[in-house]
């Protein structure tokens, strides 16, 4: 019934969040990383907005999605730009590589889009699987504002072929006690009035109190974790709608 990240969707991606774009976060991250010698690993690439720029700046980085829309629009950039990055098409807890990584990566709140606890613990757990001793793992995290059990927003683009796409973004779902949202997405592309192309996406954002996913990394043997805020490094949170950037390492040998 639902699509997730489908062709209306990554092209809505691209043109409000063009290759270029940053929150802070590729900074951020190209700082964090830089002095790495071995692989890292984005998941949640998407079309390569994050995972371009740090591989165009020396980075060693490969990248995982599952959606192939994005995907492919990243394979685009990618061959436009004469790069030749690794890219997976698989899910964040059954991914299958031949190869380890220094540092995981998932920014902008991606992990969030992993609906119910039990999913996310297989999915870290799985991650920490992939990461090598000492290997480090940086998630983005933010707990919403916006707890509107009726929003709803329209949104819309023009393309450079002269279409328009209109987003209707309308939450169906606030359930505080599991700590989620549920929306439903309505993507329109049209052309000279006349509808074209539509999309339907389910769009469920899971959000974690700060201590609690602090424990939750604990409890799956996750060591030394570091908190920083709004992509400054080791700022202290002190707000809901801040991003928040954990980075906690496998220990072992």
């Amino acid at each position: 019934m639902y699509r997730s990240y489908g062709e209306l969707c990554t092209e809505v991606y691209d043109l409000s969040k063009p290759l270029g774009f940053s929150f802070g976060d590729v900074e951020f991250y190209l700082k964090r990383l830089s002095s790495l010698k071995g692989k890292v690993l984005e998941v949640g690439c998407g079309s390569g907005r994050v995972l371009i720029p740090l591989y165009q700046a020396g980075i060693n980085i490969d990248g995982l999605d599952n959606s192939e829309a994005m995907l492919e629009s990243c394979r685009r950039r990618c061959d436009a730009l004469e790069l030749n990055i690794d890219l997976y098409l698989d899910e964040m807890n059954s991914f299958s590589i031949p190869c380890k990584y220094e540092a995981i990566i998932i920014p902008g709140g991606s992990f969030q889009l992993v609906e119910g606890r039990n999913q996310a613990i297989s999915a870290l757990k799985h991650l920490y699987s992939y990461l090598i001793p000492g290997g480090t793992l940086m998630i983005d995290l933010f707990v919403p504002t916006d707890l509107n059990a009726n929003d709803c927003t329209t949104k819309t683009w023009k393309t450079p072929s002269n279409e328009v796409i209109v987003l209707e973004d309308k939450r169906i779902e606030l359930n505080l006690l599991e700590q989620k949202t549920v929306s439903l997405l309505k993507y329109e592309k049209w052309k000279d009035g006349v509808s074209i192309q539509t999309e339907l996406q389910r769009l469920s954002i899971s959000w974690y109190r700060d201590y609690e996913f602090e424990l939750i990394l604990e409890e799956l043997g996750y060591e030394v974790i570091r908190k920083s805020a709004d992509y400054k490094l080791n700022k202290v949170p002190d707000r809901a709608g801040q991003m928040i950037t954990y980075e906690a390492n496998r220990g072992g040998v």
